[in-house]
Formats: C-alpha cells, structure tokens, sequence
C-alpha cells in the first residue's frame, strides 16, 4: 500500500504525466509480487480461460456507458455533469487523453491494484465479501487527492456543493463515497466475469467517454 500512495501524491504533484510511466511500472510490479506470493492468473483476473467471458461483459459495459451518456449528455438537465474545467483540452490532447493517459495511467493501475492484487490477496484470507469491501474502500480513499479540485473544474459539482471550504469537503467525502461504490460494482463485475479485463473496460468507458462527450459537447457550444 504504501507504493500505492507514493504513486497517488506524484501523480498529483508531480511532472505532468508521471502516471503515464508510474502507472504501467507499478502494476507489473504488483502483479511480479502477487505471483510470489503465490497468487494464480485466476486469483488475479488474468487467466486465458476467462477471456472470452470477460471480452462478452466487456463490450455490454462498454455499450451501457455509451447509452448512459448519450442519455445524458441530450437532457439539458444532466448536460453541465460534462462541463469539466480540467478537460478543456485541444483535439489531439482529448484523444491522447482517452485512449492513452486514461488506459495505461490511470485504468491499468488501478485494475490491477484493486481489482487484481488486493482483491486476490485479501479474498484468499478474508474470502470474496470482505475482499470486495475492503478493495473498494482503499479505491474511495484512493481518490482523495485527484477530487480536491473537483468542485471548482466540474460545473455541476461546483453548483450542487459550492466551491468554498465546506464544499470542498463535501465534495471529497461525496467523491470517496461515490468512488467506493463504484468500486463494489467493479469487483462485483470483476467477479461475475471472472476476469479483470470487464472492470476495465467498464473503467475506462466511465473516464474516457466520460472525456470525449464532455469535449464533444464543449465543440458544439463554441461552433
């Protein structure tokens, strides 16, 4: 854990990008030190059997995320959850973002963290309830840092919770709360596929969809 919280406060503080190369060292190495510990690809969510089943809830949460959005981003009501100060980024920046910040620095660490090590480690002694509980409570803390700007970037936030002090504790206790809940059904996930691959496909569509609507529609105003 404690590599963890390194990685998190130099993904905050430090050069732009560190996770992009932090993020893809860390999980080998989590995954080298799982396997010696005696973790199996099955405990880990990387076996070659599951795959196929994994690919299957993969692409359903792919496509649910892409309704969701879409639902979303065509209500007026719901559109300003898209209006995120910190993606306001030129076109080759959004998609770099997507399919390549998001992917390698953020969605395979965190799978991998989470939804692979911790999970196998703590299930083969705590077994899957508490395994899932307790993965999804790190992942919540895990995402301290990254929201304490939240409600000033994010304009629903910002609307709902205020940008003052008092808002900006709620909004890190609403975003720890939210996260961790979105970690059981990531496990949850993890666990009806039986492979890591669907939490991180499920992952990403919620981050880098989430991205591109938001630049999408910011094009759309300015035109």
């Amino acid at each position: 854990m404690l590599v963890l919280v390194v990685v998190n406060v130099a993904n905050k503080y430090g050069p732009p990008r560190t996770g992009l190369v932090a993020g893809p060292l860390v999980a080998v190495g989590l995954l080298l030190l799982a396997r010696r510990s005696g973790l199996t690809w099955h405990d880990l969510g990387l076996s070659p059997r599951t795959l196929a089943r994994g690919s299957k809830y993969a692409a359903g949460a792919v496509l649910a995320v892409a309704v969701v959005y879409g639902i979303a981003a065509a209500v007026p009501a719901t559109r300003p959850a898209f209006q995120d100060g910190r993606y306001d980024l030129h076109l080759s920046a959004v998609l770099a973002t997507a399919f390549l910040v998001i992917p390698l620095g953020t969605v395979l660490l965190e799978e991998v963290a989470f939804r692979g090590v911790l999970l196998g480690l703590v299930g083969r002694h705590r077994g899957a309830f508490w395994a899932s509980v307790i993965s999804s409570m790190l992942f919540g803390l895990w995402h301290i840092l990254p929201s304490l700007r939240l409600a000033e970037a994010n304009r629903a936030v910002g609307a709902a919770f205020g940008t003052g002090l008092g808002g900006q504790v709620l909004t890190v206790l609403g975003a720890v709360g939210f996260t961790a809940l979105a970690g059981l059904l990531l496990c949850e996930l993890r666990r009806r596929s039986g492979s890591l691959l669907a939490a991180a496909a499920l992952h990403w569509a919620t981050n880098g969809m989430g991205l591109l609507v938001g630049a999408a529609l910011a094009t759309v105003r300015l035109a």
